[in-house]
């Protein structure tokens, strides 16, 4: 299933979630137009590498937990990250406000950079994307707006369609798809293997999740009918 939007509409302008977006859209057209040498220095330099980060634990390391959020790896990496935090980021950015909203975004982001460097500790290969603290805004949403629904397009050939699905049930298979892969890579006999950075994404998640326990709830149903499962 691939997410179109939700059903909530935001109620304030998501200034903070449009520059987050905005940041990364422009750092990774500057990173396209590097040479692929210079690229590749690059993100070694300004991405999470663990190996690196726990060896050389300082300031400069410290630095890549918060840098690494912001670059990417190709087009598909950017435009997917930035598409799932345009549909779920202006609805936790409307409860948190932009202060909090923003700081919670990087409070997750390194609770999940935490997380695939534990796991992955000897890996010399950089770490980058802000898909881990997306995963956290999942992790919020699923807390704050139990009752939205996503309207998905379920692609099928010449059957594709569009159908709308509970969020806690697309957010809830969707941190299924990253557990299930992260604890099968955990058999893998080497870390230095590139690839999507699913412990990233579970602490990402959980983290958010949490958090959002000591939210305040607020109760805005959705518009429209009940569920549609047809």
């Amino acid at each position: 299933m691939f997410p179109l939007r939700d059903t909530i509409p935001s109620e304030k302008v998501p200034i903070v979630n449009w520059l987050i977006m905005g940041i990364c859209i422009l750092v990774f057209l500057f990173e396209s137009m590097m040479p692929t040498p210079e690229l590749e220095s690059f993100l070694s330099t300004y991405g999470l590498v663990p190996a690196t980060f726990l060896s050389q634990l300082d300031a400069a390391q410290i630095e890549t937990m918060f840098s690494s959020m912001f670059l990417h790896g190709g087009w598909a990496h950017v435009l997917g990250n930035m598409w799932f935090l345009f549909i779920f980021g202006d609805n936790v950015e409307d409860r948190l406000g932009h202060v909090g909203y923003l700081l919670f975004y990087l409070f997750t982001g390194i609770c999940a950079a935490c997380t695939q460097v534990f796991i992955q500790a000897g890996s010399h290969v950089a770490m980058v994307g802000a898909s881990g603290a997306i995963s956290g805004v999942l992790g919020a949403y699923l807390v704050l707006f139990p009752q939205s629904r996503v309207v998905a397009l379920i692609p099928y050939g010449y059957f594709s369609r569009t159908t709308e699905v509970p969020a806690i049930f697309f957010l809830g298979l969707w941190f299924v798809m990253q557990l299930i892969p992260g604890v099968s890579s955990l058999a893998a006999t080497t870390s230095d293997v590139g690839g999507v950075a699913f412990w990233a994404h579970v602490g990402g998640f959980v983290s958010g999740w949490i958090l959002a326990q000591f939210i305040p709830k607020e109760r805005r149903e959705p518009p429209g009918e009940p569920y549609n499962w047809q």
